[in-house]
């Protein structure tokens, strides 16, 4: 496996020392530890209507979502009846797909079910340790609604989570550094990809979303 310092020389050798500081992420401003869990909700909605769409139109519409869902309260969402349902199909503030309406309700339970068990879901999945990243993306497939794959682990990025995001870039980096042979899907790959973050982290004290970030760039576009 390559290690740190030959894949970092590898990406600037592509984007320059300038240009590989200007792709790293902001640190965040705000922890997702210190999130309200509506803000958490309203962020996997986001995501979950961003994938497999135009990401701008779900942007320039997110002030109707915002309004259209009662601000995320968790409460009121979790009462979404059969009624609101037919509400929301025919709301042009948003996009009206039923079955990503429909994921708002059913991840409110997968939140709310964290916070019974761990005071709030924001402590839960903000205090979940890096080291086990893996752990925390199978949490997000197994018990919420399609917060599988990159979907979700753009939300915890976002949310303010130093997570490493498994885009193709990083997979075909991944690849290149010896760690896998394919896809980062299955158990074993992903153990071995955890494994590698851990490593890379120790040897640099870099985070892992600035790593991931630096895999991307040593890596053809």
């Amino acid at each position: 496996m390559k290690t740190y310092a030959e894949l970092r020389e590898m990406a600037v050798a592509r984007k320059g020392e300038d240009g590989l500081e200007a792709v790293m992420p902001v640190p965040p401003a705000i922890r997702m530890a210190d999130q309200s869990d509506d803000r958490i909700l309203a962020d996997f909605t986001k995501r979950v209507f961003q994938a497999g769409f135009n990401w701008t139109v779900i942007e320039n519409k997110w002030p109707g979502f915002e309004e259209a869902f009662h601000g995320f309260d968790i409460g009121r969402n979790a009462m979404m009846s059969d009624e609101d349902l037919d509400a929301h199909l025919r709301d042009t503030r948003i996009v009206r797909n039923a079955q990503k309406i429909l994921t708002v309700r059913d991840n409110v339970v997968f939140l709310s079910d964290l916070a019974r068990e761990h005071g709030s879901a924001a402590a839960c999945l903000g205090n979940w340790p890096l080291e086990d990243t893996i752990g925390l993306f199978a949490l997000l497939k197994a018990r919420g609604a399609r917060l599988g794959g990159v979907t979700g682990q753009y939300a915890l990025r976002s949310l303010g989570l130093e997570n490493f995001i498994l885009t193709k870039s990083v997979v075909a980096a991944l690849n290149m550094a010896g760690v896998i042979d394919g896809a980062a899907t299955s158990k074993s790959a992903q153990a071995k990809v955890q494994a590698a973050f851990n490593q890379w982290a120790a040897e640099s004290g870099e985070s892992h979303a600035r790593i991931s970030r630096m895999l991307a760039a040593a890596v053809p576009d």
